[in-house]
């Protein structure tokens, strides 16, 4: 693919879709060249050795060659080929290829309470902005759809931009996660065993400990392991499917808010109220009436 650089405008309407790009683009430096190229708009331009600060979102993929990235909070990373990073707005930082390598480099800006959002819920963090997903064609075509879509610009391009980036950042974090956790075979089996009996339990006062106990691990290492897997812990876990079986139940039966927390087994229609009001937003009532 050719170098190309896109710089794309927003409007106000587009910001309220909660996820807006500002750039994208594609670029191979070769061996020695000077970086970043002289291409960019003087806000973009940065020295390698000093660094700067962007106010969005910039999630990079390096196909080829290997360099560094340094950040303000995360320290310094050695960038190879099949590495993502993300970089975020107001946090100063640089990155560079390695001058014998050279690197090919497809990236994309972005703002949005979106993508803030899950920045805040831990998904993503400035402590580790690097992920390895290896050489992915889906992730590359990706890249290539979003500068053809800015580069046409037709009517509501940016709300197609957003799904791209959203896919992006999908297909990252799961494809990061999955090879982090390919070498644990035994990990996998236990997480998937302990989540098919909290599954087959759901109505049942299930205690977390004897998850562990069921499926042949202490709790401490259990509580772990599961949390490295999905991302919660195993209380969170279960609490998640007591209420996703809640809005079943009040979607198929005319059971009352007190039978259904019974049935479900929760300490009382009250905590039943405030676990499903936390998880959907609305109340058990509201969900019923919607």
């Amino acid at each position: 693919m050719e170098n190309n650089i896109s710089y794309i405008p927003e409007n106000k309407q587009d910001r309220k879709w909660g996820l807006t790009v500002c750039s994208i683009g594609f670029q191979k430096v070769n061996p020695g060249e000077d970086y970043p190229p002289q291409k960019h708009n003087p806000e973009y331009m940065f020295n390698p050795s000093v660094g700067r600060v962007l106010s969005e979102y910039q999630l990079l993929y390096i196909t080829e060659g290997k360099g560094r990235l340094v950040t303000e909070h995360g320290g310094k990373f050695e960038i190879k080929a099949g590495n993502m990073f993300l970089i975020f707005p107001g946090e100063k930082h640089s990155y560079f290829p390695d001058p014998e390598t050279g690197w090919s480099e497809y990236w994309i800006g972005f703002n949005g309470s979106n993508v803030d959002s899950r920045t805040n819920e831990g998904f993503f963090s400035p402590l580790k902005p690097v992920y390895f997903i290896g050489y992915n064609e889906n992730v590359i075509e990706l890249y290539r759809e979003a500068i053809r879509t800015a580069q046409r610009q037709e009517t509501y391009f940016q709300q197609l931009l957003a799904g791209i980036v959203n896919h992006l950042l999908g297909l990252m974090f799961m494809t990061d996660r999955n090879n982090r956790m390919q070498p644990d075979e035994e990990g996998r089996r236990i997480v998937n065993r302990a989540r098919a009996f909290m599954q087959a339990s759901v109505e049942t006062d299930l205690r977390m400990p004897e998850v562990a106990e069921h499926v042949g691990v202490n709790y401490t290492s259990f509580r772990n392991l599961f949390k490295q897997y999905t991302g919660l812990s195993p209380a969170q876990y279960f609490i998640n499917l007591k209420i996703h079986r809640a809005k079943e139940m009040l979607r198929s039966t005319s059971a009352s808010i007190k039978e259904l927390s019974i049935m479900l087994q929760f300490e009382n229609p009250e905590y039943f109220a405030t676990q499903f009001k936390k998880k959907t937003g609305i109340s058990p009532t509201e969900f019923r009436n919607r």
